[in-house]
Order: structure tokens, then sequence, then C-alpha cells
């Protein structure tokens, strides 16, 4: 069965329209990494924050506000049109919600525990529904009026990769016309902290299989894409996740379940190693998972295929990640067949010798052929893969 992806919104920290972003990643821009010091107490870290004006939780969902959703919204304004279509079409109680997400609102708890200590309070628009994991998914069909299967998935930095393959499930059974799938995670202190008692970030910019690199940036960013049996432009031709289970936050040095979750992404689409044109790395900075996932990349592909991890421009965002890049492979194949231009590898830094030689995009690289075929990767603590296969139609 085929199953297409007929939209896509995304908004990150490079923007919040399309063009804008694929413009900022075909250029290396960082300028949405910025310093802040919002979130570690007496320390200024690089994150991926939006700063793009983002729509507001309309009255009457004032219990979902936060800015998880409201990030959700500013991605779902960008397809609007094709889901209020499917919505006539089939019928709300065919079309379905997955999200992925590993802080939902935290945010906002953080922000009225703070409240609550100043105060003695907390203050009257808080409800905890804004930072159940479920929230997401719940204010979309509540927002949409839609009643199909909802639910969201939470498997930190590999959350929204799973949701897809959920989201495909349910079109394969017959249980949804169309799903809208994706994922959403915001900047809060919880995570942040968390990665620096592991030690995690990065002093500065952070490096993505850079000699010198040191840790993650982590950002910000929400991804919507509609998924049916409706033939589009892209096609969802394969996706495929494992777990090697080797440590609570470490990868398997080997990356031997990170090659069969690539594998069979691959042998569901119907295709070779040899016929993916641009492969997006998970990429995180840190000098385990780089190390890990060169050498998976390299037993697999060696250094036929053009490689990068788009994390130098846009920071980690976690639960989001897997939606986020995959919509980036996605403004690849969207475009003219013509455009052959791939998202460089942007580290301000040499290439770590001691990893695998990789075919890394350069800034400017155009491939020698039409973009066809897109890979993604993701990744996530305990040893969570997954990987995307989608194609030009």
């Amino acid at each position: 069965m085929n199953i297409y992806i007929n939209d896509f919104g995304i908004v990150c920290c490079l923007g919040s329209n399309k063009q804008e972003i694929k413009d900022k990643l075909l250029a290396g821009e960082r300028s949405g990494l910025r310093l802040s010091d919002k979130f570690i107490a007496d320390r200024a870290i690089v994150v991926g924050q939006v700063i793009d004006t983002i729509p507001d939780i309309p009255d009457d969902f004032e219990l979902y506000g936060c800015r998880n959703n409201q990030l959700l919204l500013a991605a779902l304004s960008q397809i609007d049109l094709v889901v209020e279509n499917l919505i006539s079409q089939f019928g709300s109680d065919r079309i379905g919600i997955v999200l992925g997400t590993s802080t939902s609102g935290v945010r906002s708890t953080e922000i009225a525990l703070s409240h609550l200590a100043t105060v003695g309070e907390l203050p009257p628009h808080f409800h905890y529904k804004q930072q159940q994991m479920g929230a997401g998914s719940d204010f979309l069909a509540k927002y949409l009026n839609v009643s199909g299967p909802c639910y969201t998935l939470s498997s930190a930095c590999a959350s929204s990769g799973k949701a897809f393959a959920s989201a495909k499930r349910l079109l394969e059974t017959n249980s949804c016309d169309a799903v809208i799938v994706g994922g959403a995670d915001s900047l809060c202190r919880l995570t942040i902290n968390g990665f620096s008692a592991l030690e995690s970030l990065s002093k500065s910019f952070c490096k993505p299989f850079g000699t010198s690199r040191d840790g993650i940036n982590i950002g910000e960013a929400a991804s919507l894409f509609v998924l049916s049996r409706v033939p589009g432009a892209i096609r969802l031709a394969g996706i495929a996740s494992t777990s090697d289970a080797y440590h609570y936050s470490a990868p398997d040095p080997a990356g031997s379940s990170v090659v069969r979750a690539m594998a069979k992404a691959l042998e569901q689409a119907g295709l070779k190693a040899n016929n993916v044109d641009y492969l997006n790395l998970h990429g995180t900075a840190t000098i385990l998972n780089d190390a890990m996932e060169s050498r998976a990349v390299d037993t697999l592909f060696s250094n036929n295929v053009a490689v990068s991890s788009s994390k130098g421009m846009t920071g980690h965002t976690l639960g989001a990640a897997a939606a986020l890049e995959l919509g980036f492979c996605c403004l690849l194949l969207s475009g003219n067949e013509s455009d052959r231009h791939v998202i460089p590898n942007i580290n301000d830094d040499n290439f770590d010798k001691s990893l695998p030689d990789l075919n890394w995009v350069k800034l400017g690289q155009r491939l020698n052929k039409t973009i066809n075929v897109c890979q993604s990767n993701s990744f996530a603590f305990g040893g969570s893969n997954v990987s995307i296969v989608v194609t030009r139609v």
C-alpha cells in the first residue's frame, strides 16, 4: 500500500515558513542559535529558540494554553486547507492524530511553580493538562473537531519518528483515511538542566562530527504532516525502528541495530543503499553518538551517499527532531527537479579524521542528479532507533 505525504508544516529557530527555512538551511545559517541565560542559573547557553510570533491559543481552548501547543498551531496553519479538505472528504471520525514529544508543556509548569513560590498560589490560567504528554494530540483533535484515533508517543529523541510508524499502520489497517502526524518540543529548564547534568551541552555552538565537538545545543520546533492514501508528490516509502538496549544514555558503539534500522527501512521501500540521494544524520555533536552513527553509515553506505547533520543550524529539538528533519528532506524532494542543492553539515570545525570518511555535504554543494530519495535517522536514550525513507513520486 502506498502512503503519501499530502502536505507538511514546520516551524523552528530558522523560521516559520517552509521557503525561509529551506533558504537558510541551504545557506548554512546558524543565526537561529543564540545565547540565553533563561534556563540554567548563572550560565548562558546556546539554544535554538523560535523567535517568530506564534499563534495564541484561542480562549475556548485555554485549558491547553502552553507554548508547545502554540508551536503546533503555527505548524498547523501551514497545512490547514489540506486538512479541512480531507475532513470534508472522509468525515471527522476518519481523521487520526499521532504526535511525538518529550516535554509537552512542562515549561508552563515550571513558570507556574515559580509563580507559586513567589505569590503563594498557582496562576489562575494554569492547568496540569498543559504538561501532560498527550496534551498536544488531544488539543489538535478538539481544535479540529476530529474523532479518529488520537494519541502521543514519547520515546525521547525518537518520539516523532515512532509516530510516523504508528500513523502508517493506522492507514494500512484502514483505521483512518488520513492522519495528522508529527511532533513538537519546546524549550524548558527540565531537559536543559538534565542534559547539563549529563555534561552533554556544548560550551558554544555544537559541532556535528567535528574534531572539537563537545555536546549538543537544544532547540525547539514543531512539524506536522498529512499522511493518507490519496496520491501526493512525496511518498512515505519505508520506516523501521530497532532497539539496542545497550545503555540508558549511551549508544552501542558498534551501531549494529542502527544499521538494521536503516537497512530495514530501505527494504520496506523496495530500495537499495545506492538508491539514496541524501541521508540526514541524527548527528547530535556528542562524542559517542557521532562516532557510532558514522561507523553505521559507513557499514551500509560507505561514502556513496551525501550525508549531513542539520542540527548545526537548528540545535537538537529532541522529541520533535525526527519530524523536523524529515520535513527538511521533504523540502528537498518538493523542490524543482533541477534544484539539486543539499543541506550542508555546518560545524565551523574540521571533520574528525578518526571517523569514517563519509561523503559530507559542503556549503553550496549540488548533486549531479535529481534528488529523488531521502532518508533520515533519529536515535534516543535506551537505544531506541528509527530511520525513515521518503521519495519523490
